[in-house]
């Protein structure tokens, strides 16, 4: 009973917090978001949103920028990933430091450092910003997206792997057949990982070019105009998208986990 007490009573400091800096804010974008300037109920500043082709080529953009990020990581941490868990290697846990190193390193400093090295290859960094910022997100959430591939691969049981060798697999089909399907969960999280952030991370954008079209900083744009309803319909979208985005994922996970036992 003491013990029960004394977990109760650590829980109210988090508890508080969670109150104050979490749901407090989210109420007060729910209700801006539904209301009008007059603080009547409406649904007005949803279909503003749609409305808007700024909003929705933002949106677009946003999308297109976290997809394509998205696609770049999984195709280069997954080899390397593969590689460091199931290559005769003593020494794992250095080379995968090597990846995980850049986190350790001042975000503004990264992105200005790779600024200067994209100057220095171009010349005029606004001829290519599209392909810029790609670059600058890939570089920026890769190890995101290395760490969970990396963790499903190390988990993944050798045993499975031989035994379809000794069956006569070859190695495409044991790679599509064994090691691909147990990977999915690894697959999964580092794409929900790489994904949601980028879709908002104004921040390389900025850094680079001074530009805002991206769904984070229009955000930023209204809030700072003081246009709190228009702000927090936007924010309420990408909580919705957020949402729906880890609920598929995680459904995905779980289903993939049955039907592997099932088999």
């Amino acid at each position: 009973m003491k013990s029960n007490n004394l977990r109760k009573q650590l829980a109210i400091p988090y508890a508080i917090f969670l109150l104050l800096f979490v749901v407090f804010p989210l109420l007060v974008v729910i209700y801006y978001g539904f209301t009008n300037g007059d603080g009547q109920p409406s649904f007005e500043n949803f279909i503003n949103f749609f409305k808007n082709g700024k909003t929705v080529g933002t949106l677009i953009y946003s999308f297109a920028i976290a997809i394509i990020t998205t696609i770049v990581c999984l195709l280069l941490a997954y080899p390397v990933a593969l590689i460091i868990a199931k290559g005769a290697y003593s020494k794992k846990a250095k080379f995968l430091m090597i990846f995980v190193l850049p986190m350790w390193i001042n975000f503004t400093l990264r992105i200005t450092a790779l600024k200067e090295v994209l100057t220095l290859i171009e010349g005029n960094l606004a001829y290519h910003q599209f392909l810029n910022t790609i670059i600058c997100m890939v570089y920026d959430f890769l190890p995101f997206m290395m760490m969970p591939l990396y963790n499903s691969l190390t988990k993944l049981d050798d045993g499975l792997i031989e035994a379809a060798r000794d069956l006569g697999a070859g190695k495409r089909q044991v790679f599509f057949k064994v090691i691909l399907p147990l990977s999915v969960p690894g697959i999964v999280s580092g794409v929900t990982m790489v994904f949601l952030p980028s879709m908002t991370n104004y921040v390389v954008l900025d850094m680079i070019y001074n530009s805002t079209y991206i769904m984070g900083s229009l955000i930023g744009s209204y809030f700072s105009a003081y246009d709190w309803h228009n702000g927090s319909v936007i924010s309420i979208v990408l909580l919705l998208i957020i949402l729906a985005i880890t609920y598929l994922s995680n459904k995905y996970t779980e289903d993939d986990g049955t039907s592997a036992r099932v088999r």
